[in-house]
């Protein structure tokens, strides 16, 4: 019994964490750039030693010394992995709301912690005049910062990144290209930066066909149908995890009872 309760309990616990990761997916679905995080699972087999074993029998009626090989199933997870796949765009009109056309493609700012990643195109102008997000870290250029000048009307971003302010060209966005986005990890706040010992090779994202969309938002890649069908799933099969650990217990109880009774 107790290969049934373990094996149900580690269900359990797999499914709690497949359900913290949709619920993040469903709480960014409004998150711009946001992307969404899927988990892949395996079958972990635990095996005996006599499952190894391969027993010569006399003739075909000899009876086996060994019992048959048992293996026994318990989900794992095997890895948990970032959809970089391209969200759609959503227009707003606003001259700071930038969208970026490409998967792959990040921008780059500068936080306290260093530079980082990211896929949210929603900036702001501080009160000198450099681009920046709300939570003010400013968009990196190639050369630094990006400023634009006091008393500007209109501002203007190609399609190559290039800035124009009152048609005078102020500075590019630099716009990145990473060999392996699987290489990163998210630090929250739509941020991401490679995992510790990881060397990730950034390339120009531009020269790879990717390009900025002015007036644009990228959406969350997040399906809400599909998540909230993974929600009910998730739910259920916890259910009946909890519903084997409380039969499992039940007969366990009953058998301690009635051992007790022969002994008795």
């Amino acid at each position: 019994m107790q290969d049934a309760m373990f094996s149900s309990l580690f269900g359990a616990l797999t499914t709690e964490h497949r359900m913290s990761f949709i619920a993040n997916n469903l709480a960014n679905v409004n998150t711009s750039g946001y992307k969404q995080t899927k988990l892949a699972f395996k079958d972990t087999m635990a095996s005996f030693a006599h499952d190894e074993i391969r027993e010569p029998l006399m003739n075909l009626k000899s009876d086996p010394l060994f019992p048959e090989p048992k293996n026994m199933v318990r989900p794992r997870i095997a890895v948990s992995k970032i959809d970089f796949t391209q969200g759609s765009m959503r227009f707003t009109g606003d001259p700071l709301d930038l969208g970026i056309a490409g998967e792959n493609a990040f921008f780059r700012v500068a936080t306290p912690n260093g530079n980082n990643l990211t896929r949210s195109g929603h900036f702001v102008l501080s009160g000198d005049g450099t681009i920046m997000t709300p939570q003010g870290w400013p968009l990196q250029g190639i050369g630094g910062n990006i400023v634009i000048p006091e008393g500007t009307r209109n501002i203007a971003i190609a399609s190559d990144g290039t800035v124009s302010a009152d048609g005078d060209v102020v500075g590019q966005i630099a716009l990145v290209q990473v060999d392996n986005p699987q290489n990163l990890q998210k630090l929250g706040r739509n941020l991401y930066q490679p995992y510790e010992n990881v060397q990730v090779q950034e390339q120009d994202a531009y020269a790879q066909g990717a390009t900025v969309e002015q007036g644009y938002i990228e959406a969350a890649n997040v399906d809400v149908v599909t998540e909230m069908v993974n929600m009910i799933e998730v739910q259920r099969q916890f259910e009946a995890y909890q519903k084997v650990m409380q039969s499992t217990d039940a007969l366990d109880r009953q058998a301690y009872q009635q051992v007790g009774k022969r002994n008795g």
